[in-house]
């Protein structure tokens, strides 16, 4: 059996280096699952308002409302809501830690309630 010995002062400092030169990879790995996630939320919501306005096409209600309403409050004011005919286009920008990616991540859906009758 070998005797451990305690690691020296330099060894210790070694650790700190590499730790300190990790933390910003850490710090980026963790912005882009951020994003990723904020990215995705924003296609689900997207799709699910697109639906809800094909919906109410097809209930002679109000395709706007029914997809404004479908949105969480906090996404409403970075969303457009196109509508052609029966066909609904919602697009939700999402809210992302890198502010310069909202635009390019914007998430589009479109829902067709079928043909006009």
């Amino acid at each position: 059996m070998t005797a451990r010995t305690a690691p020296s002062a330099a060894e210790r400092g070694q650790a700190t280096v590499e730790l300190v030169a990790l933390l910003p990879l850490l710090l980026a790995a963790g912005l882009a699952a951020a994003t990723l996630l904020a990215a995705r939320s924003a296609h689900e919501q997207a799709g699910q308002a697109a639906q809800a306005g094909a919906m109410a096409v097809l209930q002679d209600g109000d395709p706007r409302a029914a997809a404004r309403e479908s949105l969480p409050p906090t996404t409403r004011a970075r969303s457009t809501i196109a509508i052609r005919g029966h066909r609904i286009t919602v697009q939700v920008r999402p809210r992302t830690p890198i502010p310069g990616l909202a635009a390019t991540l914007t998430a589009s859906a479109t829902a067709d309630a079928g043909p006009a009758p």
